[in-house]
């Protein structure tokens, strides 16, 4: 197992990556449902409290696993079981989320037991890997171990929280200085060991492909919606609004993140992948989050739910508004530089949520005030087709100069 060439070219994403991609799809969709369930009772309390955990598991067992694979990704027998494996965990994890969400909101203990073993299935396979690359490729052997041996000790970690299992309050404590030594680990082995051969354009396009399975949420909450309409009133202007809102909304997400110029800035600047890359994780919840503003929405709609049209639409323009907030902060780091027409845009996007807000509180329907939402990330992308790709095109020119 030796390292990948970081400068290697056409290096793509490989089919076994794509099949690991395809089993967070199912934990990203159960994320939704649980978060969903609590917010349309009105558990807003409980339902972010398992949505933070639930997005910081699915999304970091997702970032570590890929930035390997980057840098050692042979496609060999050892490997390939190796991901077999961590797709195991993932789908334990899912399995997880429900008895997880559930415990939250009771409010006792965190039940979590079948979340954690799923997640630390996936880090032992990662383990298994970073120990055989130590073996193999002697110019990174101390960066590979340190990378075993820290996150070997936060699994430990994860295991004794389980075992002690302690109040609900104290076990998100403990949790949360488990995250920060998951957090610190990478940091601590490529600054202190030197960096791994991670393919800046192939790390890139792997962030990209998890977005788009991310956007699959919205799609679904979209369908879901139509459903809702549809079983109420059969077939109606309200169910094509709602369609044709949801479609763009999902678009806009997708073409306003691929306006970052990820690939292009990281291969002149590894240094930024920290942030960038970290960040992700915040992103990526809120892709989640507009999933499961739709889900509510449409368990408003159904008249299940014990929220109203006003809390459901809150429920999808907050984590627009994160994602919006995510695209400026991540064009920035990548740039190294503030845009002042970044903020326009921003403030334009946001400026139409916060309209759907009171359009919907003024009586406009559902689906009307989502088609408003829709509008605002294609503001970003308006601005970047038409002005913003000038300014990235100078920022290349006096890199180069």
């Amino acid at each position: 197992m030796i390292s990948r060439d970081p400068l290697e070219s056409h290096r793509t994403s490989t089919p076994l990556e794509l099949l690991f991609d395809l089993t967070f799809v199912v934990a990203f969709s159960q994320a939704a449902d649980q978060t969903a369930h609590l917010l349309e009772l009105g558990h807003i309390g409980p339902a972010l409290m398992g949505f933070a955990f639930a997005t910081f598991a699915v999304s970091w067992a997702w970032i570590n696993y890929s930035w390997l694979a980057s840098a050692y990704d042979t496609q060999d027998i050892f490997f390939r079981i190796a991901t077999l494996v961590a797709m195991v965990g993932v789908l334990l994890i899912a399995l997880g989320l429900t008895p997880a969400f559930r415990s939250i909101d009771e409010g006792r203990h965190l039940d979590n037991i079948v979340m954690v073993a799923g997640y630390v299935i996936i880090r032992i396979a990662t383990v298994a890997v970073w120990l055989r690359a130590a073996a193999h490729d002697p110019a990174h052997r101390r960066t590979c171990l340190a990378y075993a041996i820290w996150v070997s000790a936060a699994q430990v970690g994860w295991v004794v929280l389980v075992v002690v299992d302690p109040p609900l309050f104290a076990t998100f404590s403990i949790a949360a200085l488990l995250v920060a030594v998951e957090l610190i680990g990478p940091l601590y082995a490529e600054t202190k060991y030197g960096r791994t051969p991670w393919h800046a354009h192939h790390i890139a396009e792997r962030y990209g492909l998890l977005v788009i399975i991310s956007l699959g949420e919205v799609v679904l909450g979209t369908i879901l919606t139509i459903s809702a309409v549809v079983d109420e009133d059969g077939w109606s202007i309200e169910a094509g609004v709602l369609a044709v809102s949801g479609t763009i909304l999902a678009f806009g997400m997708w073409w306003a993140y691929f306006t970052l110029p990820s690939g292009v800035m990281l291969a002149r600047h590894r240094e930024r992948s920290w942030a960038w890359g970290y960040l992700h994780i915040i992103l990526f919840g809120s892709i989640i989050g507009v999933g499961a503003g739709l889900h509510v929405a449409a368990q408003v709609i159904s008249g299940v739910a014990d929220v109203d049209a006003a809390f459901a639409l809150t429920c999808v323009t907050v984590p627009v508004l994160a994602f919006e907030i995510m695209i400026l902060v991540l064009y920035t780091l990548l740039v190294g530089r503030f845009d002042p027409l970044h903020i326009w845009l921003f403030i334009g996007g946001v400026a139409l949520l916060g309209l759907s807000v009171v359009a919907g509180s003024a009586g406009l329907s559902i689906g009307g005030s989502l088609l408003i939402v829709a509008a605002s990330p294609l503001v970003l992308v308006v601005g970047y087709e038409t002005v913003g790709y000038r300014h990235f095109a100078a920022v290349q020119e006096r890199e180069d100069a």
